[in-house]
């Protein structure tokens, strides 16, 4: 892991987001860039013009952020401007500097318009081209990441998130707890299931990653995940997104959608 993108808006959700990607990039000597996304929009207006003063004022609380956080980071920390969508800016940006890990905060909606992070966090999962890890503010930050839950389903998807999580395991010196949910009431998913946890198990085996296992029959999905991740007091759920889609836009599932809004502990979204 090389480079970490935070997206940041100057509310203390994505301050929070920001701490909590320095104590991951200094265990991978990875850098941080932030990105502030200019996201306002000129009505009436025949050409677009820009206004200095308002990037200015920005500029100057982007540096006092680095001037502050500088010192506490191992590698480089940066930022970047953006103008247009944020979800499509993040992502564009992601993309360019071939970044390895996006971390947003959620639940960063206060009454200011100039504050999107909570508003955005769904569509940047959906949207970016590497892993995204949403974070709430309430998420103490700690000093490594030791238990990491993956949640095994019937679908063949399931299964893609286990080579990156596997990489952060190795960098981490984590435990992964495999958790494989059977629905109660659909015997012929079972069999499914228990194949997709014999090839996660036959996986994490072969790469030597520490783990645990653990079938559970359940309808609830999520709360069944939150439930056994507060348990163990984990560190991290590493999930796969699932993705819905309307005519004009992409919007994450809602087993996805339920476990970034209601879980207290950092979701890990890995596209399939």
């Amino acid at each position: 892991m090389k480079k970490i993108i935070v997206a940041i808006d100057f509310s203390t959700c994505s301050i929070h987001a920001l701490e909590y990607a320095i104590s991951i990039a200094n265990l991978v000597n990875a850098n941080i860039q932030l990105v502030w996304v200019d996201n306002t929009v000129m009505h009436d207006a025949d050409f677009y013009v820009e206004e200095p003063e308002s990037r200015k004022d920005k500029s100057k609380v982007l540096d006092e952020i680095i001037n502050t956080y500088k010192s506490k980071l191992n590698g480089t920390l940066s930022y970047k401007f953006r103008k247009g969508k944020v979800y499509q800016e993040v992502s564009i940006l992601a993309k360019t500097e071939n970044a390895d890990l996006i971390i947003v905060g959620t639940h960063g909606v206060s009454g200011y318009e100039e504050f999107w992070i909570g508003s955005n966090a769904y569509r940047i999962v959906t949207h970016s081209p590497c892993p995204v890890i949403t974070l709430r503010q309430q998420f103490p930050v700690r000093n490594g990441i030791d238990k990491i839950v993956i949640p095994i389903d019937s679908t063949s998807e399931t299964l893609h998130k286990l080579d990156f999580i596997k990489n952060m395991a190795l960098a981490f010196k984590a435990k992964i707890h495999v958790v494989s949910i059977v629905p109660t009431q659909i015997e012929a998913l079972k069999r499914k299931v228990e194949l997709n946890e014999q090839k996660a198990i036959k996986f994490l085996k072969e790469n030597k990653i520490n783990f645990v296992a653990k079938m559970v029959k359940s309808d609830n999905l999520t709360g069944t995940i939150v439930e056994y991740a507060t348990k163990i007091d984990a560190d991290l759920i590493g999930i796969m997104i699932e993705e819905g889609s309307t005519k004009t836009h992409v919007f994450l599932g809602p087993n996805a959608q339920q476990l970034v809004s209601n879980s207290a502990i950092p979701v890990l979204n890995v596209r399939p």
